[in-house]
């Protein structure tokens, strides 16, 4: 398709939200449906940690990754500029408790084969009580694998952000549920609307207007009223603890994965669970209200990979979604890659994150 077509993007969280700024930038007209407008869905949370998988093994899709990661400060400063919403990205790195002999094995093999794959990032392994102000020594009898690649963002901010600066652009936002996807056409609960091209950036709902395999996984997650200042990124036991450095302050901590439900807006005790985790860690949640409780469900796709690019089978429909934890991380890259794809340029993809690699079968949506 050449450019200066008209692009529909179904979905206002993060990568529905970099796909239109992406296509924007290429000279395409975006139009965003959302039933629930940007950021209401599973990227309004409250975490916001842009960690990197574990070095070993090295794969397409980390190193994608990685650049991603190196990457987003720039294009986060660019949407600064445009909507004067600040995101709150910094780069603070991360720390990992050990808890015992054979967790300190395992951080000493990811720093050797970061040594080969992060260049320049610094990991080590510090003592139990380098971080005592933030970790607890007796959460990390075995040393703190400290990185200095991860760092955090405003997942709420980060979504008006980008949702002001495609305003900004010329983006159109409607507030609408799309029903069904055909190529060059959605049809929503407000009416049809035609364009180019159709990309399904809907989070847990992509599956289902895309007719594959894949679903959602419930998170709840919870903002503390603490302000321990600049504080590394602390991932331990199933929970992850980030310091904001908002204007009223806070913590969070979360995020559950689970595979049932009955509530999916509920939190309850396994929220419980991961808070009293974090403060076992962290001292300066000790006594911290909750200023906060969120939960939402995030998309995971069959393959258990972001799938980014063309539906099979599907003509000019294109899939961006399954991104569970990472979306904010590679959102940006994501959204560049899907409009190169319908621009006809190079999208710079690992081929396993391509909907027909990953799920070869043809998909319902009508041709």
């Amino acid at each position: 398709m050449a450019p200066q077509g008209r692009v529909i993007v179904i979905g206002a969280g993060v990568f529905g939200l970099w796909c239109a700024w992406e296509c924007l930038a290429r000279g395409f007209a975006v139009t965003v449906i959302d039933r629930g407008g940007p950021g209401a869905g599973a990227s309004g949370g409250v975490v916001g940690a842009l960690a990197p998988h574990r070095p070993e093994p090295w794969t397409a899709e980390k190193a994608f990754q990685i650049a991603a990661l190196r990457s987003l400060p720039r294009a986060l400063a660019g949407i600064e500029a445009v909507s004067g919403i600040a995101c709150g990205w910094r780069r603070v790195g991360r720390a990992q408790p050990l808890a015992d002999a054979p967790a300190r094995r395992r951080a000493e093999a990811l720093a050797e084969a970061a040594a080969r794959h992060w260049p320049g990032v610094r990991v080590r392994i510090l003592p139990p009580g380098a971080m005592a102000h933030w970790i607890d020594p007796a959460a990390a009898p075995a040393g703190i694998l400290h990185e200095e690649l991860t760092a955090r963002l405003d997942p709420a901010a980060t979504c008006r952000a980008l949702a002001r600066a495609v305003a900004r652009r010329g983006g159109r936002f409607l507030r609408a549920r799309a029903l069904a996807v055909a190529p060059g056409r959605v049809d929503s609960d407000a009416g049809r609307l035609s364009g180019d091209a159709v990309v399904i950036a809907a989070g847990a709902d992509s599956f289902a207007l895309a007719g594959l395999p894949g679903g959602a996984v419930k998170g709840q997650a919870a903002l503390l009223a603490a302000r321990p200042g600049v504080m590394p990124v602390i991932s331990a036991r199933e929970t992850w603890i980030v310091a904001h450095q908002r204007p009223g302050g806070g913590v969070a901590v979360g995020s559950t994965r689970e595979e049932s439900w009955h509530d999916a807006a509920a939190t309850d005790a396994r929220l419980d669970g991961v808070i009293a985790r974090a403060r076992a860690i962290c001292p300066p949640l000790r006594t911290a209200p909750v200023l906060r409780r969120w939960a939402g469900l995030r998309p995971r796709a069959a393959s258990r990979k972001p799938l980014i690019g063309p539906l099979p089978g599907a003509g000019r429909v294109l899939l961006c979604t399954g991104g569970l934890g990472i979306s904010f991380a590679i959102g940006q890259r994501a959204g560049a890659a899907i409009a190169a794809l319908i621009a006809g340029t190079d999208p710079d993809l690992p081929e396993i994150f391509l909907p027909a690699r990953a799920i070869p079968s043809v998909s319902r949506v009508t041709p």
